[in-house]
């Protein structure tokens, strides 16, 4: 077990010893001041500072390295928040491997996402973001290594007693809670080289992939929700040199075409080919359509054995594939059609 497991572990039994300090304190009447049980709160955070920066910080020049290049893991006009080309750690802390994390939330139009409120409304579901339920796709060919599911939803915390609760309540809770509570729905790819990606809040149910799984670029893994620490519909990404977040230091990257947005700033990642998920064919840019039915060509019902056309050569309908094959005429004319490039699929690509 590495030095920053070690000291996440230490952390978040330190802050239960806290809290079952206080409730101890309050029921059994100890005769001490109350307020020396927050040594144990100053204790643990003294542990979790020396354990992720053990060996340097991953920012410190003596271990800073080469960002790692990587395709973009949404497609779609998108906004960074807590950008690492601003400062790093990106988000305050190295814990998590999020020294280079960064945040993006989905704005196909300038306005089109709901802005942050002072008082009212106090929350938002999520379905009111624009990111909410946008494909999250793989950055490179990988394996899954973890693929986190079940955690629901929640509503938005994007008004200032929101924000709040947030910070000073739920966050302190799913800390101790443990990652899985922070990250919520999240994924973890293996791209080699001691490389990995970590997706977190992704939306409950999404998730097209399992542990094992081998994954290539572009391709559909889950869809952007609210789960975790969230304060609304976003994606939190990172790329980390372990699989165990709580294990994990930081790895810098860049996105092909894109770089490294600041924060603030808005970027245009390109689409990709057209994923295959649930049965499903899904333009990446949201829409989603059901495959075109497949007729298989007609044969002849009664015909001498020497006068049958070879399969090959028997002429189909021209809005359907050939046996199972999909046709060009068969897609959607909002679909940019290649020669070559698949427009339809047969069969259910459901995850078993």
């Amino acid at each position: 077990m590495s030095a920053h497991k070690i000291g996440m572990v230490a952390y978040q039994g330190l802050q239960l010893t806290f809290i079952g300090s206080v409730i101890a304190h309050i029921c059994l009447g100890w005769g001490y001041p109350i307020l020396w049980n927050c040594l144990l709160l100053v204790l643990a955070y003294a542990v979790v500072t020396v354990a992720n920066r053990w060996g340097g910080a991953p920012d410190s020049p003596r271990r800073a390295r080469e960002p790692v290049e990587v395709a973009p893991p949404v497609t779609g006009r998108w906004s960074a928040l807590n950008s690492p080309a601003d400062r790093t750690p990106s988000h305050g802390v190295h814990a998590h491997g999020q020294t280079y994390a960064i945040d993006i939330v989905a704005e196909p139009e300038p306005g089109s996402r709901p802005a942050f409120r002072w008082l009212w409304p106090l929350a938002r579901r999520p379905q009111d973001f624009p990111a909410f339920g946008a494909p999250i796709l793989a950055i490179a060919d990988a394996t899954v290594v973890r693929a986190a599911d079940g955690q629901r939803d929640h509503l938005s915390r994007n008004s200032l007693p929101g924000l709040l609760y947030l910070m000073l309540i739920e966050g302190s809770v799913r800390e101790m809670a443990g990652v899985r509570r922070i990250l919520g729905n999240h994924v973890v790819l293996d791209l080699g080289n001691g490389i990995y990606a970590a997706y977190a809040h992704l939306q409950r149910g999404s998730l097209t992939v399992r542990e094992g799984d081998r994954v290539h670029a572009g391709q559909v893994l889950a869809r952007c929700g609210n789960s975790g620490n969230s304060s609304e519909p976003h994606l939190h990404f990172q790329l980390m040199d372990d699989p165990d977040p709580d294990a994990a230091r930081g790895v810098p990257f860049t996105w092909q075409g894109i770089g490294v947005p600041r924060n603030g700033e808005t970027f245009e990642a390109p689409p990709t080919v057209i994923a295959r998920t649930w049965g499903l064919l899904t333009d990446l840019r949201g829409v989603h359509q059901k495959p075109p039915r497949l007729t298989p060509c007609p044969r002849p019902r009664s015909a001498p054995a020497a006068t049958t056309p070879p399969r090959s050569a028997r002429p189909c309908p021209p809005s359907s594939g050939t046996y199972g094959r999909p046709s060009a005429a068969s897609a959607p004319s909002s679909w940019r059609v290649r020669r070559g490039s698949v427009t339809g699929l047969c069969g259910s690509w459901r995850r078993t």
